[in-house]
């Protein structure tokens, strides 16, 4: 899976996640790209990723994150290394 699938997977995810069917991200989305994106919504977006991908990232992964696309660089190199 190539970064723009796994962007293409993380697009529905952010949608069902924000519950928000308007979403579109880019590489270059951040939070505050997302009016509902908030610490509590981005918790629960990393379970439903991990869960999405059968993954999990350690805290300092997540908190090194300055994009979406920094996300994606990180899901494409794990499922590579699975």
């Amino acid at each position: 899976m190539d970064a723009n699938q796994v962007l293409n997977e993380l697009n529905g995810i952010f949608r069902d996640e924000f519950d928000n069917k308007k979403i579109n991200i880019s590489f270059t989305t951040v939070a505050n790209d997302i009016e509902e994106w908030d610490s509590l919504s981005h918790v629960q977006l990393i379970v439903a990723i991990e869960k999405h991908f059968k993954l999990r990232f350690t805290t300092s992964e997540i908190n090194n994150w300055k994009n979406v696309g920094e996300m994606c660089t990180a899901i494409e190199t794990r499922l590579k290394n699975k």
